[in-house]
């Protein structure tokens, strides 16, 4: 079963940070067109006037590079528990988005890969689900991640991979995009790319006219036009489309002369020989610091004899504006805003076209300087259409992140491992320091363990507030038959409700369990309605009764005074005193477990004398694994019981603390009974929960036997 968890994590985390990586990573090398893809939904929901182009650029920046830093963290194990609980929080909130952007279709394309790769919403929304069920089964068994650095050095990979996406964000807003995903990358020739091939499927409309006549508004199709009846007075007309057919990479691009109406898109792209297209989608908004490299280049259009044209979606206002603070010459004509954001990510930028081919692009910070500019474009550099450098731009990448990265987790496996040998050498010192010592006390050694199997060895069952008296009956009688079959290496004890002890005494055979109670008065007799003494509790033929539980101490008031009280009476009485100690969570994460247990027992038992004592059985119930399914490990268990065994020996000397039985409470099961029994100074469990089933109460009494 954990074979299969693990492989089921593992799986779906690796789904979940190779999408999260390439997500991130394709939004943060071109934050602009993030941002105009955030803008874009700002606008759906009619807040993009409250939140500035600044902080729609840093949000986008933020959220890839979150994106990116969590695909990371998941696949490396980095903080698994908070990761695992990020991404969940982080796909139920995308899921809920593309659920949305599939019922209502406010934008086309949810921008989840960039331009890298275009999903329907319904596709995205489907995507999304997946990768939420994954980040359900990541977040369900978080620990079953395999690490692939250790704890000590994972944020050193943390820190790297923030500081690689910001840089290289940063790097491709102060240039442009690393990666060219958008169809009007360098070689690209647009007038081919407007192309529909022969035999494509075409896009069928519905054309709807809207005409009136006496007042009344009436639609028409194309076939049913009333074109023979000169009455109806055209008023508008609306497309639909009723199946898409082929569309072709570049379908919107488009330079008009406003001033004329002219459409120049053709005269532009067919034009022979190199033209500058200076791309402005919003002149307002246009950085103009590097404007005389601008004018350098346009002087040298016009020596040479290219075309130079300005591009831009803005007024005839914003264009005088830049005139008058540049001093530009060259003639702006009108072209879709949103196919210029598409063009080129630089707001101006510069694209340079050879017979309509974009053979290069420039942003404003890496515009040709006037000394690169020496001859004519045929003859020197700028005039030619770079190499590919899409895999040099690759190994660039692996260079500065994913080598150093993995040069990390090398040596942090190494370092881990050289540690791992060093303790290991350390220990076998130390094991062997101690063989000596424990060969030259043998003879100690071997009166401890004397000692250890005189103590007798316990496992009681607390059904607390469970089971009716018809229940209670047939489930001690279960408990007492499996244990007559096969006789326990232990003393057993079933601790019941009040109103099942009569009964259960008379089916229980003594010899093999033993009958408590869960509680007592503090009261010897007299007039406590609802009460039941100790002298009571006897009489139903028990012998031990349960004292200082939690459960009493939180629910009901008990304090140590009460307690000591309660004691007094049981032993009075003639019954053995299960005695509970215990600390809580807080207590324990504040590491004040040791002073708590021994105020709890200064309190209320350790008034005994020694001889009384000899009716006291211990038990240690951390209150934070109390029902909870979390369970102290061995470890800490044998570690507060050899402690509570030495406040014992303080009080009432060390032959008394040996022959002390104490016992262990808090989720014990049959799973983890034998190594907690193992350790020396736990001689047998509380039982809770697992008291309520014969078959699991058999088994933790089994633990004696392994």
């Amino acid at each position: 079963m954990n074979k299969t968890k693990s492989i089921s994590v593992n799986v779906c985390r690796a789904l979940l940070a190779l999408t999260f990586i390439f997500s991130g990573f394709v939004k943060a090398i071109d934050p602009l067109g993030s941002q105009y893809k955030i803008a874009e939904y700002l606008e759906a929901v009619q807040l993009s006037a409250y939140v500035p182009d600044w902080a729609q650029l840093m949000l986008a920046v933020g959220l890839s590079a979150v994106e990116f830093t969590l695909g990371v963290l998941l696949l490396l194990a980095i903080r698994r528990r908070l990761a695992s609980k990020v991404t969940l929080a982080f796909m139920a909130v995308m899921t809920a988005v593309t659920l949305w952007l599939t019922v209502s279709d406010p934008i086309q394309d949810c921008g989840c890969f960039g331009d890298a790769i275009r999903l329907t919403n319904t596709q995205t929304f489907l995507k999304n689900v997946v990768l939420l069920s994954a980040s359900i089964v990541l977040t369900r068994w978080p620990l079953y991640q395999v690490r692939f650095i250790s704890k000590t050095n994972q944020w050193i990979a943390f820190y790297f991979t923030i500081a690689f996406i910001l840089t290289a964000s940063l790097l491709s807003l102060y240039h442009l995009p690393i990666f060219d995903f958008r169809p009007y990358h360098i070689g690209q020739n647009i007038k081919k790319g407007m192309e529909i091939p022969k035999g494509a499927k075409q896009t069928v409309y519905k054309t709807t006219f809207i005409c009136e006549k006496n007042g009344v508004t009436k639609e028409f199709t194309e076939d049913n036009y009333p074109y023979d009846d000169s009455t109806w007075v055209f008023k508008d007309t609306h497309q639909e489309i009723l199946e898409q057919g082929y569309e072709p990479p570049i379908h919107d691009f488009s330079i008009t002369d406003q001033q004329t109406g002219d459409d120049l898109t053709d005269s532009i792209l067919t034009r022979d020989g190199y033209t500058f297209l200076l791309i402005a989608p919003v002149l307002e908004r246009a950085d103009d610091s590097n404007f005389g490299e601008i004018d350098a280049v346009y002087e040298y259009a016009k020596e040479n004899g290219y075309g130079f044209y300005g591009l831009t979606a803005s007024t005839d206002k914003a264009v005088k504006h830049w005139r008058d603070i540049t001093g530009a010459e060259y003639p702006f004509y009108t072209t879709d805003g949103t196919t210029l954001k598409t063009v080129i990510r630089s707001n101006p930028g510069l694209v340079l076209l050879y017979k309509g081919t974009i053979i290069n692009k420039w942003s404003h910070n890496d515009l040709p300087r006037q000394a690169e500019l020496n001859a004519p474009l045929s003859l020197i550099e700028t005039g030619r259409e770079p190499e590919d450098r899409t895999w040099t731009k690759i190994v660039l990448i692996i260079v500065c992140y994913v080598f150093p990265l993995a040069f990390l987790i090398a040596a942090d496996r190494i370092w881990s491992w050289t540690r791992w040998v060093r303790k290991r050498e350390e220990w076998l010192r130390q094991k062997e320091d101690w063989l000596k010592q424990k060969e030259q006390s043998n003879r100690l050694y071997q009166l401890l363990k004397r000692k250890r199997q005189m103590r007798k060895k316990i496992v009681a069952g607390n059904w607390k507030m469970n089971e009716t008296l018809q229940e209670g009956v047939a489930l001690a009688k279960e408990i007492n038959e499996s244990l007559k079959a096969e006789k326990p290496n232990c003393d057993v004890v079933i601790c019941t409700p009040f109103i099942h002890l009569a009964s259960v005494a008379q089916v229980l055979d003594s010899s093999l369990v033993g009958l408590g109670a869960e509680n007592c008065a503090d009261k010897e007799k007299g007039a406590y309605t609802g009460e039941v003494s100790a002298a009571m509790v006897k009489s139903t033929g028990a012998q031990y009764v349960i004292l200082g539980h939690s459960e009493r101490r939180q629910y009901y008031g008990e304090t140590a005074e009460i307690l000591k009280e309660k004691v007094r009476l049981a032993l009075a009485n003639g019954l053995k005193v299960i005695f509970c100690c215990g600390e809580t969570l807080e207590e324990r994460e504040a590491e004040k477990q040791n002073e708590v247990v021994k105020a709890e027992l200064d309190g209320s038992v350790f008034n005994l004398t020694a001889e009384e004592w000899k009716s006291i059985i211990l038990a240690y119930e951390p209150i934070w694994a109390i029902g909870t399914g979390k369970t102290a490990t061995s470890d800490q268990a044998q570690e507060m019981l050899a402690y509570i065994r030495s406040i014992v020996a303080e009080k009432y000397g060390k032959e008394v603390a040996e022959e002390t039985s104490i016992l262990y409470g808090g989720s014990c099961k049959a799973s983890n009974a034998p190594e907690l029994f193992a350790k020396p100074d736990i001689d047998g469990g509380l039982i809770g929960g697992a008291s309520l089933k014969a078959a699991d109460f058999k088994g933790i009494i089994d633990a004696w036997k392994k």
